[in-house]
């Protein structure tokens, strides 16, 4: 096998890979013995016609496409391997020469890692925002958390007031049919949530528990179901209960239920200490990320399309799991936002140039300033990484190969890159 290797414009290679004749009979054969069975030639059971028969039968290039396909991974991967390159996009594969008895030739277009001329990174100006705590925050946050310990109270006494939950049947029609959809049972509805279209929920109000009656309203134009747009409706409701949320009284009782504390007044310092260590790092992170950014405008990178196509589609790959992990499909997201994939790739390209530079400039730094992440870094690394995964450390390491290993050293003399320019800047 031989390679040559023609450098092109912003960091993008071309590789020209020559495979040989043998290797490429050897690709052949494999195709042969892969779709023989299901090939039928008269005079012949289905997986003992001869190779040469098949090939004057349905022509001599019917094995080509697999026995290429057989080839070009190992001979690419060689190739990169030999040539030293460091890939970063996937290769574009054009075949040049493809034939029984001779060299079988092809080209791989793929973007490598753009080279990185930094700027000033040391001595940046930055301001970090002040931290404070109002009591107003304190508040809002223990109230947060009795909303989060209400309870909800019967009420028998009164008609339905804003912000109760109802328990309602309800029956709905439009030009006096029922449609689907309309009709509940025993359905939990909060006042005043716009969970229902149009008037419903106001024109609950005041009406008493086994109290029946109509409600008018009219469909929104932009309705989800066709037939229903626009439409006046009338619902015949019946109140089945009513209950209104209690919250806990603002005491120190409510201290020692929700907290390790025995008094209101230390649950309110400990809650006033998280929200300004809370905002404490998101002050520092922005600050960090101002700091970055002069970094990135300082340096100079061409990257490569390709290396952003790969890094938005690893993003959007990202997105779609972390809907899944939360109940909702990627085709779902796109019926709600009205995206598709090819759009939702371009929004993310913004962000992923930006991550790509930033993960660039910070290398070319821990490069610059010979910064070292020893073995004993990346130990504490994976044992952080087992801790967050509740799993022992020993099963971590089974599952972490060399290329792994050295990723997290990459990170880690990123980070420790990411250190140096925070601990150098004139922060005001």
């Amino acid at each position: 096998m031989s390679t040559k290797v023609e450098k092109l414009e912003n960091s993008m290679v071309k590789l020209t890979i020559e495979v040989s004749s043998d290797a490429f009979e050897k690709g052949l054969n494999h195709a042969y013995n892969k779709n023989k069975k299901s090939i039928q030639i008269p005079g012949f059971r289905k997986g003992k016609a001869p190779r040469k028969l098949i090939e004057k039968t349905y022509g001599v290039g019917v094995f080509y496409e697999d026995a290429a396909n057989y080839c070009i991974p190992d001979a690419y991967d060689k190739a990169v391997e030999e040539e030293g390159l460091e890939v970063v996009s996937r290769p574009e594969i054009d075949v040049e020469q493809i034939e029984s008895g001779k060299p079988f030739i092809f080209t791989a277009e793929v973007a490598v890692k753009p080279e990185v001329t930094l700027g000033e990174y040391k001595g940046l100006e930055a301001t970090k925002d002040p931290v404070e705590v109002t009591d107003e925050e304190v508040e809002k946050e223990i109230d947060s958390v009795r909303e989060q310990n209400s309870r909800l109270v019967d009420v028998t006494d009164r008609g339905i007031e804003m912000d109760d939950q109802v328990n309602i049947d309800f029956d709905g029609y439009v030009d006096g049919e029922a449609f689907e959809g309309g009709k509940a049972e025993g359905y939990d509805l909060t006042i005043g949530s716009n969970s229902f279209i149009d008037t419903f929920e106001e024109q609950l109000v005041g009406k008493n528990i086994d109290e029946e009656f109509e409600v008018e309203v009219t469909f929104p134009e932009d309705y989800h179901v066709d037939d229903l747009k626009g439409k006046p409706a009338t619902f015949k409701v019946k109140v089945n209960g009513i209950k209104v949320k209690e919250l806990p009284e603002l005491d120190d009782e409510l201290a020692k239920d929700v907290s390790e504390f025995d008094t209101l007044e230390e649950y309110k310092a400990s809650i006033k200490e998280k929200l300004a260590e809370s905002k404490e790092n998101a002050s520092t992170a922005k600050l960090k990320d101002e700091l970055l950014d002069q970094v990135i405008e300082n340096a100079t990178i061409e990257l490569p399309e390709p290396m952003v196509e790969l890094e938005a589609e690893n993003m959007t790959y990202d997105m779609a799991q972390r809907l899944q992990y939360q109940g909702l499909s990627i085709e779902q997201y796109f019926q709600y936002t009205g995206q598709n994939m090819e759009t939702l790739k371009a929004s993310m390209k913004p962000e992923a140039e930006k991550k790509i530079k930033a993960r660039l400039v910070l290398e070319a730094i821990a490069a610059t300033e010979n910064l070292e992440a020893s073995d004993d870094d990346v130990e504490a690394e994976i044992t952080k990484m087992a801790e967050m995964y509740n799993m022992e450390v020993d099963k971590i390491k089974e599952t972490i190969g060399d290329d792994e290993k050295d990723s997290i050293k990459q990170d880690l003399l990123n980070q420790k890159a990411y250190d140096l320019i925070v601990e150098v800047a004139k922060v005001n």
